[in-house]
């Protein structure tokens, strides 16, 4: 039995950040950002936040499904937040702790539909 999708937003730390991109690169996860370029880009003492848009099933890979592919609001080195994906394994997200009040849940999905995806925000860069 695998767990409910959670409707909820979770706010995670670069290097907590990190590791989950590790882990989705170790496992072969197509939607993450390379664990350098989180270091490189990330704000060191920034928390971002992660919040599960869909259930992602792999039917030739059963022992790594299902995965929780995530909207990932991260803060980067500029101050601006941009907006990526990071499939996660459902454990690995429900180890977040939960944190954020109603208000803040609220507030966060607001900056995450006005954010630059990490692509814009990359050509921008330029």
């Amino acid at each position: 039995m695998t767990a409910v999708l959670p409707r909820t937003i979770r706010a995670v730390d670069t290097a907590r950040l990190v590791r989950l991109g590790e882990e989705a690169a170790r496992l072969g996860f197509s939607q993450r950002l390379p664990a350098d370029w989180l270091r490189k880009h990330a704000a060191a003492e920034a928390v971002h936040h992660l919040f599960p848009a869909m259930e992602h099933r792999l039917g030739h890979r059963p022992e790594l499904s299902p995965q929780w592919r995530c909207e990932l609001l991260l803060m980067v080195r500029t101050g601006e937040e941009v907006l990526g994906l990071l499939d996660v394994l459902p454990a690995a997200f429900q180890e977040l702790p939960e944190t954020l009040d109603a208000t803040a849940k609220s507030a966060i999905a607001a900056r995450m539909k006005r954010a630059l995806a990490v692509r814009e925000w990359l050509e921008q860069e330029r």
